[in-house]
């Protein structure tokens, strides 16, 4: 059955989130967890392909409505993740002289190139995602750490085997999980390599890798699994996909590992963590302010050994793992809303209605 997607009259609303990459990443990750939650406050509607119908959306054959000003304040606002999103808001803007102003989310941890800092400094109001991402940035912006939906990621009842049943998974073995692109900058390759050193001693243990490998990384993906069959781990160490409905997986976890070379912010510790799932991440992106003491262990990036040496005292103790579970689960209740974003992004909006 087709689902019509929830449309939104561009005279109604105040905020357009615009998402102009198709494949499913990070970034549209966050826009279709977001925008529901802004929804409950303020008119705002997504803009572009590949979302999902529930997300309130806007026309591109509406888009010249937006010439109109809003009813009750003066301009709408525009809210850019990419270049390619913040190039047609000015062109918008600037150029066709709709009533807009510009917000862009910046999650990028490396020095920018001049035109998408010529692109930064045509925004009136940048926000970081990070205090590290912030740190690329050369004008003024707010930090605002991302958030996640706690409904949706959160334990299953009934225990991870109950999870790992329903998935197809042997609901005996605890599992051991890496989510996200396949590919070397995600470390996908450390978190094989490890895997293959230490399931061997340890027949109780499974490993789960959800994500896709793209067409120039498909190459990658068939190395891991050509080293994996040598190692007689197939049947243990498994690539199951991407999947659309995480957070399944995540519950059928004991533990879970962020392995990337690199990373600009990374929501999987924290969707781990909020499924009582204790992280082992390597210290990139944000990982380090999520994954504190208690909750897992920071490990050095690219760092084979230190890899593995921090995951293997999960595998043997179980106590310990369940206590930082529980601390996991405790930290991402109390600092991880969704809601907490969306009120912050929502405050720098009204900073630039009120300086108007």
């Amino acid at each position: 059955m087709n689902v019509e997607p929830d449309l939104v009259s561009a005279s109604d609303i105040l905020v357009v989130a615009p998402n102009f990459k198709r494949r499913l990443s990070g970034v549209t990750s966050t826009i279709v967890q977001l925008v529901p939650e802004q929804a409950k406050r303020l008119p705002i509607a997504a803009l572009g392909p590949g979302l999902p119908a529930h997300l309130p959306r806007l026309r591109w054959r509406d888009l010249p409505l937006l010439w109109r000003r809003p009813a009750h304040k003066p301009f709408r606002i525009w809210h850019a993740r990419r270049n390619v999103e913040m190039l047609p808001g000015i062109v918008l803007r600037d150029l066709l002289r709709m009533p807009l102003r510009l917000v862009f989310t910046s999650a990028s941890q490396r020095r920018h190139t001049g035109y998408t800092r010529w692109l930064i400094d045509r925004m009136d109001a940048v926000i970081a995602t990070s205090a590290r991402s912030g740190a690329y940035l050369i004008v003024p912006h707010t930090v605002i750490h991302h958030g996640i939906d706690l409904n949706r990621f959160s334990p299953y009842p009934e225990g991870g085997a109950g999870a790992r049943g329903e998935l197809g998974l042997d609901p005996a073995r605890q599992t051991i999980g890496c989510f996200g692109r396949v590919r070397h900058q995600k470390g996908t390759d450390l978190f094989v390599d490890a895997m293959i050193a230490l399931l061997p001693r340890r027949p109780d243990w499974q490993a789960v890798v959800a994500g896709r490998a793209t067409a120039e990384h498909v190459a990658f993906e068939t190395e891991l699994k050509r080293k994996i069959a040598a190692a007689g781990l197939s049947d243990r160490i498994l690539f199951v996909g991407e999947h659309r409905d995480i957070e399944r997986w995540y519950r059928a976890l004991d533990l879970f590992v962020a392995p990337q070379r690199w990373e600009g912010f990374g929501l999987t510790p924290m969707e781990a963590m909020s499924c009582g799932v204790p992280v082992v991440a390597a210290d990139v992106g944000v990982f380090s302010d999520v994954v504190t003491d208690g909750c897992g262990t920071i490990v050095p990036p690219d760092d084979l050994p230190a890899l593995a040496a921090a995951i293997e005292p999960f595998l043997d103790d179980e106590p310990s793992r369940a206590q930082a579970a529980d601390t996991a689960l405790a930290k991402s209740r109390a600092e991880f809303a969704l809601a907490r974003e969306a009120d912050e992004i929502i405050a720098v909006y009204e900073s630039l209605w009120a300086a108007s």
